[in-house]
Parts: structure tokens; sequence; C-alpha cells
């Protein structure tokens, strides 16, 4: 009875859809709007209705559906896409020209919808639309205020279903969409490619092409790696691995041949899969992160200019209704939410670094706004952490090239094989010698050279039993894959300067000469040379360092090892294309946000060498014991010098003496001259 009422509220709307592309009721600059995007819509329909035998089905007939979808925000058509802010509000004024932009990006995640065939979601979109089309049906210029509210309730109203799907998706593993796609596929027919309705680019298929024409030695390496990595995370942990039942994988279409093998090693742990799509609606989407699975990206401009569509219907009471979504997902399907393991995840690398060009007319949040996505963050992490305990989960991540990076990359995916799969032991006995070194220190200081102006004090915990105690964490190649850094919570207090890098590419955004300035371990200013204005700089490291936030903390400092990775970005011309997983192993790195034990700052944790690393806190994460909403921030974003912008690496004992770590971008303490070799190597081949 339910599905029957869908559909034919459904019905009702594609009716009202065709009228409105024959009607002339609206003002003149407004129609062709409205038309456009009643056709979408009724595409949406087409896709949604078609049975399509994926076996006989022609990849020319599916390429062309593919682009149809996707060719509107394309970046030589999106100057004069209504998805632009730019363009629409040229069109139709700055209230209008941004709300109407915004909705016509919300009805664009209707794609997804009718590969899933989600008729109930469709339905909602299409009512959404009718409704804002009534509006300037009926008046020639409406009142903005009763647009904005039509669009209010609508987030308000089917935050219950967008929001706790999102959820459901995620703890889950019945919800199989994308599951059966990865594992009744033929993958040698890379028309099931198209199938997860996603945009598809060269990169995705040749990825497909490449990994389809490895053996099957190799895939199931990649997969060990991969499986391997997060179950080791349990074990180093002192986690019980035994009592979850799902893990969420989270990668980018084109590896299924290699995510197919890791499902099959993770269901030998006892472990079934949750595999969700990357968020869309602007209910759910935070931002220009790809949280879950996702296709190739037919515009990062186009992300850029919506991610804060949110802010449309952002108020206090929006927020109370997704907490209290949350809590009443979470209630329902407890047991499901015990059993979530944590997410295993697959990163890419290799696309051309994307610097955004900001735009006044794209939307934006107001401090009040922004002050209540900080408290959101805090509760919805509380009451996650209620249900997915943070001190019984874990996670994983590695990273592979996509062929976008170059002539190379057949080169370079087997070096990034060889990267990920480098001697853990060897590595572990090194880095030991480092942070025995480290382990005498009350502070650090680290100083960049030639352009890099980088001059900072990091402050250390000290130990009480240094027999039993350290510092730094000895990290390997399990939850963090490439092996190579020792890691540690610096103490806040007492760390202060400047750190500097000239190029920087974090979470898919480039920074050209970023600079943060701490005191006492708290950033106190901020800058870079993106844009000519100085303020459109801070503007956006505050929006996507500091995710709106006045200040962070200085939640970790590591020295990265892997000079084998190092070398192969200089070989290659690929350093500001390397995720941060692999970059923030070659060279020092600084995180700004929490630490990398939120929510587990109670476990113990060991090295290999049977110490407890000790320094799990700082002064804001120890105010989780009595008061939980300022010791979180909820971001972690990791900034690296490379080698050859750094001067020295020196541990400051308690007497003022020093050691160095490196000097002069060498490992200097005796018994780390592996960490040279390939140093010296590419450095003998350039003479």
């Amino acid at each position: 009875m339910e599905e029957s009422f869908v559909t034919e509220r459904y019905d009702l709307t594609l009716g009202r859809l065709q009228e409105i592309l024959r009607e002339e009721t609206t003002k003149g600059k407004y129609r062709d709007y409205f038309r456009k995007t009643a056709a979408f819509l009724l595409q949406l329909s087409e896709v949604l209705k078609k049975e399509r035998d994926w076996e006989t089905i022609s990849e020319k007939e599916i390429k062309e559906e593919n682009q149809s979808l996707y060719e509107d925000i394309l970046p030589e058509n999106y100057g004069t896409s209504y998805a632009d802010p730019k363009y629409a509000t040229e069109k139709f004024g700055e209230k209008f020209g941004r709300f109407l932009s915004a909705v016509y990006a919300e009805m664009r995640t209707g794609i997804v919808y009718a590969y899933e065939k989600k008729t109930e979601y469709l339905a909602i979109l299409n009512e959404l639309f009718i409704e804002i089309y009534n509006c300037f049906e009926e008046e020639e210029d409406p009142a903005y205020e009763r647009v904005a509210d039509i669009l209010y309730w609508y987030a308000n109203d089917y935050c219950e279903v967008f929001a706790a799907d999102r959820i459901l998706d995620q703890i889950d593993p019945g919800r199989s969409f994308a599951y059966d796609i990865i594992c009744k596929s033929d993958l040698n027919d890379l028309r099931y490619l198209y199938r997860f309705g996603e945009y598809i680019t060269e990169n995705e298929i040749r990825t497909a092409e490449y990994l389809n024409g490895l053996s099957e030695e190799t895939i199931q390496k990649m997969a060990d790696v991969y499986t391997e990595g997060f179950r080791m995370g349990f074990v180093l942990g002192n986690k019980d691995l035994s009592k979850k039942s799902t893990v969420n994988i989270r990668y980018k279409i084109g590896f299924e041949r290699v995510i197919r093998a890791a499902i099959e090693n993770f269901a030998k742990m006892g472990l079934s899969p949750s595999i969700y799509r990357a968020g869309g609606s602007a209910i759910v989407r935070r931002g220009t992160a790809k949280n879950g699975y996702f296709g190739g990206n037919p515009n990062k401009q186009y992300d850029y200019d919506h991610k804060n569509d949110m802010a449309l219907f952002l108020d206090k009471r929006f927020i109370e209704r997704r907490l209290e979504v949350m809590k009443t997902v979470y209630e329902q399907k407890k047991d499901l939410a015990a059993g979530f393991a944590g997410p295993a995840v697959m990163e890419v690398f290799g696309e051309k670094p994307f610097s955004p060009e900001r735009k006044p007319e794209a939307i934006s949040f107001s401090k009040k706004q922004e002050e209540l996505l900080v408290s959101f963050d805090g509760k919805a992490a509380q009451i996650t952490n209620m249900y997915i305990k943070g001190e019984e989960r874990s996670f994983t991540i590695v990273a592979y090239p996509v062929p976008e990076i170059g002539a190379d990359f057949d080169e370079i995916f087997q070096e990034t094989i060889r990267i990920n799969t480098l001697d853990s032991e060897a590595y572990s006995k090194v880095q030991q010698i480092i942070i025995d070194a480290l382990d005498k220190g009350e502070k650090v200081h680290i100083l960049g050279k030639g352009g890099n102006r980088t001059d900072l004090t990091v402050a250390l915990c000290r130990l009480s039993d240094p027999e039993k105690e350290t510092i730094f964490e000895n990290c390997v190649a399990d939850v963090n894959i490439p092996v190579g850094e020792v890691f540690t919570s610096p103490v806040l207090k007492g760390t202060n300067g400047g750190l500097h890098v000239s190029k920087a590419y974090l979470k898919d955004l480039q920074y050209v000469d970023l600079e943060l300035t701490f005191q006492d371990g708290m950033i106190t200013d901020y800058r870079c040379r993106n844009f000519e204005d100085k303020e459109a700089g801070k503007a956006y490291i505050k929006e996507n360092i500091l995710f709106n936030q006045d200040t962070l903390p200085m939640g970790e400092f590591a020295i990265g090892t892997n000079t084998t990775a190092y070398v192969a970005g200089r070989r290659y011309g690929i350093e500001e294309k390397f995720p941060v997983l692999i970059a923030e192993k070659t060279g020092p790195h600084f995180a700004v946000g929490d630490t990398c034990y939120s929510y587990s700052e109670d476990t113990k944790v060991f090295n290999p060498n049977g110490k407890e690393i000790v320094a799990r806190d700082n002064e804001i994460s120890i105010l989780r014991k009595d008061q939980p909403e300022k010791a979180y921030f909820h971001c972690h974003t990791d900034i690296t010098i490379p080698y050859d912008e750094l001067d020295e690496i020196e541990v400051i004992r308690p007497d003022g003496s020093g050691m160095l770590i490196i000097k002069d971008g060498r490992f200097v303490l005796q018994g780390t001259e592996m960490l040279n070799e390939p140093l010296d190597a590419w450095e003998e081949s350039h003479k």
C-alpha cells in the first residue's frame, strides 16, 4: 500500500512538471529556469523507469546518458548554468539568484536517486520544486521570505528521511546497492561503472582497465594491505574485533576489483561491508570532502560554490531536529550501531590540484550559523559515541594514484604498491631510535631553510616512568598506510612559533605559502597567498582548515620517516599531488584540531617495545572529563614540511642541551642511516 501511494504521489508530480514545460504563467526572466529544471526532473523520471539489460545495452548509449545528466555543470558549460550562483545572480538578483541556484543544485542530487530507484526521494524533490514554482506563478515577484520558507520546511520535514537514511547506510550492511554492483557484476565488462549513477570519466574507466590487467596475486596483495591494516588497528589498540559485525568501505569508483577481494578478506574476520555513497543533499552534505564512495568529479568549482547551501535553512530548530533524528535512529538500531567497527578508506591521488574561485554570490554561513555548526558537531559526536564507542572502533586508510596523474601512471602505481608494503619491522626499529631520543626531551625545535620560514617550538609531555612510558607512538603500516612516522600529542603551553609551507594540498584544496602562528599551542594568526586580497586568504583558511572556528590547537606533532615516498614524489614530480596520508610521512607534520586519540584517550596504547604511550591528551581534550562539549573540535588536518624545506629538528633536554634528529634535511642519529639512503641516491643521480 505504501509503495503504491509513493508511486501515485510521484506520478502526480510528473504530470505537473509536464504542464510547467508548456505554461507561460511565470514572469519572463524566471520562465527559462523553471522549464529547464522541470525538463531535468522529467529526464530523471526516464532514468528511473528504464529497465536496463546491462548485458545487452551498448556502452555508447550508457555513456551518452551519463554525459547528458552531468553536462550542465561541466566547466565548459558552467558559466551559463543556473547551477553557477554567479550566473543565477546576474539573471535574478542576489537573493533569488543564490536561492534558485541552490534549489537547482538540490534537484541535481536526484540523479543518483533515479539509479537507486528511490521513487520517494524523487517525489520529495519534485514536490519541493513545484511548490516553489507555484509561488512564482501566483506572483510575478513573490516575497523572498515566502519562498525561502518552503525550502526551510522541506529541510526540517524530510530530515527524518535523508538524515536517518544516511545513518542507516553507514551501519546497516543490508543496504546493498553498491555491494551488489561490486560483487555481482562482471568487472571485465566496464559497463558496470555506469550502474552507480555517478559521473564516469577516463580516470574511472582507465583505473578499472588497469586493475583488470593486474595479476590476481597483485590484487590480493593490495587487498591484504588494506584489510590487514584495519585488523591491526584493533590488535595494537587492544580492542576486541570479535564484538564487531560491520566495516564501512569508502573508495573511489574504478577500484572494484580490489574492493571485491577486500570484502572477502573482511568476511573471514566476521565483518560485512556497509558501502554508502558520498552525501548529496544539502541536508546531509558538509563542505567539499567526499565521505563515502564516489565517481568522477564533473566540476570541483560547482562543489565549492554549493558547499554551504545548508545556510539557507540552518538555524537552532534545524540543528535540534537533526540531533533528534540521530538519537532516535541510533536508539532504534543500537545493535547495528554497536556492531560498527569503523571505516576502511581507500583514497586516490593524482588529480590536478584545485584552487577555487571565491564567489561573493555563493552562499556562506553567518557567524551565528558557524557557532551552531560547531555546537552541532560536538553534540552529534557525543550521540554517535554513545552508540559507536570510540574506544571500541578503529579505521584504516590507504591511497593509490589515478591515471590523471600523468604518463607515468603505471610506474607510479607500482611504486605506490611498493611504498604501501615497505618493511614495517625495519622501520619500527629505526623509528624506535628516534623515539628514544625524543623521550629525553622537554621540547622540540623545528627550523625551516631557504624560503621556508618555519621557526617553531613544540612542548612535550613529561614522563613519570621512562622505563615503562613513552611520548611518541611508533607508527608502522596499520591504520595509517604507508609506514613511516612517529607522533605525539603536544603539550599546548609552551608550543610557540610559526609554521610555513610553500605549497599544501589539503582535503582536495590547494594552499600557497600557508602560514600559521601558534601561541601556547593555539592558532593566533594565519595567512596564505591563494588570493590577491589578504582577507580572502584568511577567510579561505578559516573556512577550510579552521572549519569556521576562531582557533584550533596543535593536536599532533610528528616526524615522517618515509624517505622512499618522498623521493618517489620528487622523481615523478607529484609531491603536491600526494594525499595527506602519504605526504605526512615525507617530513615533519603538524595537525591542527583534535589529537590522534580522540574519544579513545582512556584506552591504553603500547609501542612494540612494550612501553605505554602516555601523551594521549592535551589541555583541551582533557576537558572531556567535566566539560565534554569543549573537548573536541571534530577536525584533524595534517600540514607537512618536506625534507628539502627543512633545516633542522632538534630535541631540547631539560638541562637546555640539544640533540639533533635532522640536520639539513638528513637524519643524523646513529642507526637511522637507512632513512637517508633514498635521499642520497636521489641526490647522487641529479648531480
